[in-house]
């Protein structure tokens, strides 16, 4: 066990996820969904496929999925033809159920097509979900969101699908995945006060023997270097209450993932600006070594 998240690893897993676009669907417009709108229609649950399941699940995990992660997630099989008029088929069928609305944008540009749209969990899903599923909790308005936020969920949810497809090729075991705001964690402040602690997803994964932890944080190039440090100083706070050493044994690395050099070297000099005996809490990689970064398990401190 180390301050680095880095545990020997139990022989349970603590969560099963599930590895396996998509014609233009209706698109979300609306505002409070009426209470008929948050029922399900009577047996709809029992005309789901496991694979209908999987991806109302990941919906109801990730809040959205564009038709390309929806195929990378659900659709693993076949050729890259096949998979895509599947999946196709997938998302055609759940909107006929109305089960998933298609949000009012599309990612990758024009040629990205039908898998650039993105998706999310009508009221009939997440009622479904209530009623047939491991999810609870409130049930979500059905929202158009900034582009920029938008971005970031979707940024999150690659995330997800990146380190299920290195669970499903071998190369690391997903052990747990928290988006927001399952991966939350609650302290008291200096003065008692409560305190949120609110990272971008929650990591676990086996590799060999060792088990790694992580908060992760993705910045998409928007956060300025006094976000960075008010950020990095709630986790060093938590680190210090002792909380999460106490709950697990470990206290996670906090990883900053970012989509370009700017937003690298901006959080890289907030690092560096940190008390030298907390650095070893915080690592950086850009956004396309994520997997590389999660599963390395040595990988500690600002980048120099």
């Amino acid at each position: 066990m180390n301050a680095q998240g880095n545990v020997s690893r139990p022989t349970d897993r603590a969560i099963q996820d599930s590895p396996s676009i998509c014609t233009p669907l209706p698109q979300a417009t609306t505002t409070d969904m009426p209470p008929s709108a948050s029922r399900p229609r009577a047996g709809v649950d029992r005309l789901l496929s496991e694979r209908d399941r999987e991806v109302l699940l990941a919906l109801g995990k990730l809040r959205m999925l564009t038709g390309l992660q929806v195929q990378r997630l659900c659709v693993a099989d076949g050729s890259p033809a096949t998979r895509a008029r599947r999946t196709r088929a997938l998302l055609q069928r759940l909107a006929d159920l109305k089960l998933v609305v298609r949000l009012g944008r599309s990612v990758g540009g024009v040629r990205a097509g039908s898998s650039g749209y993105v998706y999310g969990l009508s009221g009939n899903g997440q009622a479904v979900l209530a009623t047939s599923g491991p999810v609870g909790g409130r049930r979500r308005r059905v929202w158009e969101v900034q582009p920029s936020f938008m971005d970031h969920l979707l940024a999150i949810t690659d995330l997800y699908v990146s380190l299920i497809e290195a669970d499903r090729d071998g190369s690391a075991e997903l052990m747990t995945f928290e988006a927001e705001p399952a991966c939350w964690r609650r302290f008291p402040g200096g003065s008692g006060e409560p305190v949120t602690l609110k990272p971008d997803a929650f990591v676990r994964l086996g590799i060999g023997d060792v088990e790694l932890s992580a908060f992760v944080e993705i910045d998409m190039g928007t956060e300025s270097a006094p976000t960075i440090a008010r950020k990095c100083g709630a986790y060093i706070s938590y680190y210090r209450s002792g909380i999460e050493q106490n709950q697990h044994g470990v206290f996670p690395r906090v990883v900053w993932l970012a989509n370009n050099p700017r937003s690298l070297g901006r959080i890289s000099a907030v690092l560096h600006r940190l008390p030298r005996e907390v650095q070893h809490l915080f690592a950086i990689a850009p956004t396309t070594a994520a997997v590389t970064a999660l599963t390395d398990p040595g990988l500690g401190g600002p980048m120099a």
